[in-house]
């Protein structure tokens, strides 16, 4: 049996046992999807929004990528973000990195990962910029990783703030809040750092006045 057939069969039998607990569970979730929540996290295997939070289908909207990034000229993320806040109309729009990250991990190195990786890495190392003299200052590894991690996930968050698509609909309709969390994957425990309500002012020289 091929390693692929294993996920086949698996998902065969995860359909037989929602069905057999809940013979309604698909029909509900075919005709209709209204999630409360855009999850934008990490590709990580190791952190899959719903497992982690214990939602079901259809309870959480998600875009994943290396190392949760919102970066201003990802129409993939932006699409994502658009349709979540203007058609599904989430409330809250969430920005998950984690704890050990690979994608932190390799922007913190010198070594050169090849065309579209280091353009995506160089985002991260943006990140180390602006925090640089708080970086510095930390001389265990593993922790200055993981204070990048979470400094990366605040800037992520302000950079959601910066667009557009969450100006107006804060303007015209309070919504979303945006959270920025990180996950552990030693202790499996989802740490908020970072928080903006909808309308929290930011530096005007990102706002828009015309909306």
């Amino acid at each position: 049996m091929k390693a692929y057939d294993k996920l086949l069969l698996a998902n065969k039998s995860w359909a037989e046992d929602q069905v057999r607990n809940d013979a309604d569970f698909f029909k509900r979730l075919a005709a209709l999807q209204t999630p409360e929540f855009l999850w934008i996290g990490c590709s990580d295997s190791r952190v899959p929004a719903d497992k982690i939070t214990g939602t079901q289908p259809g309870e959480i909207f998600v875009h994943r990528n290396i190392a949760n990034m919102v970066v201003h000229t990802d129409v993939n993320l932006l699409s994502v973000l658009d349709f979540a806040v203007n058609h599904l109309k989430v409330r809250h729009v969430i920005v998950c990195g984690h704890y050990g990250c690979g994608g932190i991990k390799a922007a913190m190195t010198h070594h050169d990962y090849k065309y579209v990786l280091n353009m995506w890495l160089r985002n991260i190392k943006d990140v180390y910029r602006l925090h640089r003299e708080e970086l510095e200052q930390i001389t265990d590894e593993e922790k200055k990783t993981d204070r990048l991690v979470e400094l990366n996930v605040k800037e992520q968050v302000m950079h959601l703030a910066k667009t557009s698509i969450i100006q107006r609909a804060w303007q015209n309709e309070q919504r979303p809040h945006l959270h920025g969390w990180v996950y552990g994957l030693k202790d499996g425990i989802i740490h908020p750092v970072f928080e903006m309500e909808a309308g929290t002012p930011i530096d005007p020289l990102y706002h828009y006045d015309d909306l």
